[in-house]
C-alpha cells in the first residue's frame, strides 16, 4: 500500500531544482540584458515557490504525529524551522517580483532588491535541503530495512 509520507520526498527536489535554476535564469539576464532570460526566471520562481508551498504542507503531513527525541529530534525541528523560513522568503519573494512585474517597475532598485530576495530565498532552499538530508543519510529518519530473511524459515522457535 502507498504511503503518504512518500509524497514530501518525491515532491521537495522539484522546487530546488526550479528555484535554481530560476535563480541562475535572472543573473544570465541581468548579465545579458535578455528579456527571454528575465522571463524564464520569473515563470521559474512562481513554480518553484508553488513546489516549496506543496513541499512544506506535504513535509508537514509527514512529520503529523512524529514525535522524536536526542539528535533525531533536533535535526527534525531544525529542518522543520529552515522549511518555515524558506516557504515565507520565497512565497515573499514571489509577491514582490509578481507585483514589480504587473505594475511595470521591475527594473532598476525593484529588480536589485527582487533579486537580492531571490538570492536568499535559495540560499534558505539549500539550508533547508541541507538539513532534510542529514535526517535521512546521517540519522536515517524513513529508512525502512528490510534484509529479506525470513526469521520463521530458521528453524528453532517461532518469531513474531
Amino acid at each position: 500500500m502507498f504511503d503518504l509520507t512518500h509524497i514530501h520526498p518525491m515532491i521537495v527536489h522539484f522546487p530546488i531544482a526550479l528555484l535554481f535554476v530560476g535563480f541562475m535564469s535572472d543573473l544570465i539576464g541581468l548579465v545579458t540584458k535578455k528579456e527571454f532570460f528575465n522571463n524564464a526566471g520569473f515563470y521559474l520562481l512562481i513554480l518553484g515557490t508553488l513546489g516549496v508551498i506543496a513541499a512544506f504542507l506535504s513535509g508537514e503531513a509527514a512529520g503529523d504525529g512524529v514525535m522524536e527525541a536526542g539528535a533525531l529530534g533536533q535535526a527534525l525541528e531544525m529542518h522543520e524551522a529552515a522549511a518555515e523560513l524558506s516557504l515565507w522568503l520565497m512565497v515573499g519573494t514571489a509577491l514582490v517580483r509578481i507585483g514589480a512585474v504587473l505594475l511595470k517597475k521591475y527594473k532598476g532598485a525593484v529588480k536589485a532588491v527582487a533579486l537580492l530576495l531571490f538570492l536568499v530565498g535559495v540560499l534558505s532552499i539549500a539550508r533547508t535541503g541541507y538539513y532534510g538530508g542529514e535526517l535521512v543519510f546521517k540519522h536515517a529518519a524513513g529508512v525502512q530495512i528490510d534484509l529479506g530473511i525470513d526469521f520463521g524459515s530458521l528453524g528453532g522457535e517461532d518469531v513474531d
